[in-house]
């Protein structure tokens, strides 16, 4: 069986340990974006690098990506869903710099005729200029540390974020986004401070020893 998990940067060590208790003796093979960890009894867990590529050490325990994890690194989020958008700087865990906004946008119709169209006009109206004050809101705290951001994150609606993204002001931050969209419901200052226990956590896919499977 194969379940996945996430394993937050600063509890991922001891988790190894307790993989070990349950399982057995422990052996890893390290690739850039992931570190495969094998057990005596024959339980995997294949890791998935946060903020790739993994520069490992063949001289540390597993490969030295407890370290990697909890590196502090100076990552620009944005999250965007609706009307509702938040940008914030973050070292490590901590929030440094924040902005947090809403617009209104107005849920959909009954089907109607003209007046359905012209709710539909309002409404896609209301829509740009919500992605456009997420843009403004970006601009205002992300581009004024485009030059030290290690990375981006995004998280919320994907058609919104890339909506916002596609503002000609936020070319420097693209190059910096990683591949991975953040589930946040609407964005506010508490699911803003949130964030980082999402990015920095360790993705692992862990699949059971045969005798279980079978």
């Amino acid at each position: 069986m194969t379940r996945r998990i996430e394993v937050p940067a600063e509890r991922l060590a001891g988790w190894y340990d307790r993989f070990a208790d349950h399982n057995g003796e422990l052996a890893w093979e390290a690739r850039p974006d992931s570190v495969t960890v094998r057990a005596a009894n024959g339980a995997t867990a294949v890791c998935t690098v946060p903020f790739a590529p993994l520069m490992g050490d063949p001289a540390a325990p597993y490969a030295g990506l407890v370290e990697h994890a909890l590196l502090d690194r100076r990552v620009g989020v944005l999250l965007v869903r609706k009307g509702g958008y938040a940008a914030g700087v973050f070292v490590g865990p901590d929030l440094v710099a924040s902005k947090v906004g809403s617009r209104l946008v107005q849920g959909r119709a009954a089907a109607g005729g003209s007046s359905q169209q012209r709710f539909a006009r309002r409404r896609e109206n209301q829509a740009r200029q919500a992605y456009a004050a997420a843009a403004d809101c970006a601009a205002r705290v992300l581009l004024p540390e485009v030059a030290t951001l290690d990375a981006v994150v995004l998280g919320g609606d994907r058609r919104a974020v890339d909506l916002t993204l596609a503002d000609p002001r936020l070319e420097q931050l693209r190059s910096l986004v990683v591949d991975q969209l953040l589930p946040v419901p609407d964005p506010r200052q508490r699911v803003l401070l949130a964030a980082p226990a999402q990015f920095r956590a360790v993705r692992i896919e862990l699949t059971d020893p045969a005798s279980l499977v079978g």
